[in-house]
């Protein structure tokens, strides 16, 4: 089953996962008019939500036995460049630290020419069956 499916949003904005491992997550993203701002490139919130996804696919991954899901509880995002409409987005998720109650990954995102975007580095809580 494809991973991203899972997600509404991810399916919403199109999202591919190419890679997915509880080391890495790789995922890719058409820059489609609907997803841009001004100036016909990608908008800031569709690089965080690429990178939202493909991280929390990876925490998802690398859940400790038991657990049962991944909610996102900080992120934080450096953007570094844009992209222009029509390009593709490619993010890497990797974790930073992985625990038994969070779980901190760092998701590089460039296009697909290789031009830096986006490094977010966001954590996820572990949750566990009540």
């Amino acid at each position: 089953m494809e991973l991203a499916t899972m997600m509404p949003l991810a399916q919403h904005l199109g999202i591919k996962i190419s890679e997915a491992n509880p080391d890495k997550v790789v995922g890719q993203l058409l820059v489609r008019p609907e997803l841009c701002t001004i100036g016909q490139i990608a908008h800031g919130g569709t690089i965080m939500a690429l990178a939202d996804c493909v991280s929390a696919i990876g925490a998802y991954l690398a859940l400790p036995s038991g657990a049962n899901m991944t909610t996102t509880i900080e992120s934080k995002s450096n953007f570094l460049g844009s992209a222009p409409q029509a390009s593709h987005l490619v993010a890497v998720a990797t974790p930073v630290k992985i625990g038994k109650r969070l779980s901190v990954w760092q998701c590089q995102i460039r296009t697909d020419d290789g031009s830096d975007v986006a490094l977010v580095t966001q954590t996820q809580l572990v949750l566990w069956p009540a």
